[in-house]
């Protein structure tokens, strides 16, 4: 039987996740303002884009925080957002 190989690194800019944090954000941001502004959906679609838009900036916090975490050496924090 041959050896398994070492499964290579995705590189950092594979790995970010700001590029996938800013677009959520802003889609949602589109969606709200267009949903807002026209009216369209039921009722509850506004109020369903401004809880992705408050989802996105609890999900944008904890990725600050780890990444403040990740530099300042905690054991506890996540591993591979450098």
């Amino acid at each position: 039987m041959s050896e398994p190989s070492e499964i290579p690194e995705l590189p950092a800019r594979l790995r970010a996740p700001e590029p996938v944090i800013i677009v959520g954000m802003l889609a949602w941001l589109v969606a709200t303002l267009v949903v807002w502004i026209t009216g369209i959906g039921p009722d509850r679609a506004l109020t369903v884009c401004w809880v992705g838009l408050i989802i996105g900036l609890l999900g944008t916090s904890i990725v600050l925080v780890q990444q403040a975490a990740v530099r300042r050496g905690s054991r506890g924090a996540q591993e591979g957002l450098d």
